[in-house]
């Protein structure tokens, strides 16, 4: 049993934080105006102030999602955003940042992704010219904090 100081959701929002550190992909659910879910799957990385960031475009959904609302869930996932087994969805807040926030952002997904990085920012530029359609790549941070 768990100490009376230490509820059982701590201890479960503290298992499940651990995983999310060493997480590749995450499954982060925003929601439309009208309350619809939409599920991304996102690279993150924890920052120092244990907190989760993630790299995303000014003209991506998910920054229009943001917009409007800051309620997220998240959870460990699979490059397609399929939940892993044995895993919960975390309610969360998420927020959108620039400077010296989205720096320490792209700096640890630089550092932990490596050469995907590139290779995502390349992919994305060419896709862009396909559909006629460009959009920044990563030009905004995104800071999830779990709820507790």
């Amino acid at each position: 049993m768990f100490p009376n100081s230490v509820s059982h959701a701590k201890c479960v929002k503290y298992a499940a934080a651990m995983t999310l550190e060493n997480e590749k992909y995450i499954r982060f659910t925003s929601f439309r105006s009208d309350g619809t879910p939409v599920v991304t799957p996102t690279w993150v990385v924890p920052l120092d102030d244990g907190s989760y960031g993630f790299w995303t475009s000014s003209g991506s959904g998910k920054a229009k999602r943001l917009a409007h609302t800051s309620h997220v869930t998240v959870q460990p996932s699979d490059v397609r955003g399929n939940p892993k087994a044995g895993t919960t969805a975390l309610n969360a807040t998420a927020r959108i940042v620039h400077g010296a926030e989205f720096a320490e952002i792209s700096e640890k997904i630089k550092a932990k992704y490596g050469f995907m990085t590139t290779m995502s920012h390349v992919f994305g530029h060419i896709g862009g010219i396909v559909k006629r359609h460009r959009i920044p790549y990563g030009d905004l941070g995104v800071v999830i904090i779990l709820d507790a």
